[in-house]
């Protein structure tokens, strides 16, 4: 089953059933998605008005790159569930001999690597959707104005939880090279993309 395929009652069903996948990853990046959606919805509005006539060649290259984004975050959906149920997929492997007990452990680290995979692309795709918007405010469409601001909300939103999951999952790596490393990274992203969101949200506001 391919949770972008549900529609949208049969998802928020399976997000609300007691199966732990999908979760808060897969929820972030529907967020992300929703997000370069309505970014790309605000440049489709701009096109083809001739009130924006000076900005026809702009808009065009926002939405271009909104709706690169939008597919991406719609991969990650999946792709953030199936890297969980790697995961769990480790807890049905034997663990009777020492060495069953070392290939569990070492096939858990790896997957729990592999989870954070997703989270951080999220994070990474979330400031750039972000900084896209920060070009766009003030020069799209006036009209849809609370639709752009909308959309720095599930940025905002899908970073968050991105970086949730980021931290739980580096908390059981016991690779502590690999954990400094990504907490680091991670960490900047979140700062960054933060900053640039409450930012924006008030220039947004005020552009209302």
């Amino acid at each position: 089953m391919k949770l972008v395929e549900l529609n949208v009652t049969d998802f928020v069903n399976e997000m609300g059933s007691s199966s732990p996948a999908p979760g808060g990853g897969s929820a972030s990046a529907l967020a992300g998605s929703q997000a370069a959606g309505l970014l790309r919805m605000v440049a489709l509005l701009t096109i083809g008005k001739k009130k924006y006539a000076d900005v026809q060649d702009f808009a065009a290259e926002v939405e271009e790159k909104a709706h690169r984004l939008m597919d991406e975050f719609t991969d990650i959906i999946d792709r953030d569930t199936e890297s969980f149920n790697a995961v769990s997929a480790v807890f049905a492997m034997p663990k009777e001999t020492d060495e069953d007990k070392a290939a569990r452990k070492a096939a858990m680290q790896e997957a729990l690597k592999g989870c954070t995979v997703t989270p951080l692309e999220m994070m990474k795709l979330s400031l750039e959707g972000l900084e896209i918007v920060e070009t766009a405010a003030g020069k799209l469409n006036a009209s849809a104005m609370s639709d752009l601001g909308c959309s720095v909300l599930q940025f905002e939103a899908c970073l968050k939880g991105a970086w949730l999951n980021v931290l739980i999952n580096a908390g059981g790596i016991e690779d502590e090279a690999f954990t400094a490393s990504l907490r680091a990274e991670a960490g900047e992203i979140l700062e960054k993309a933060q900053k640039l969101a409450s930012e924006l949200y008030v220039k947004i506001e005020a552009l209302i």
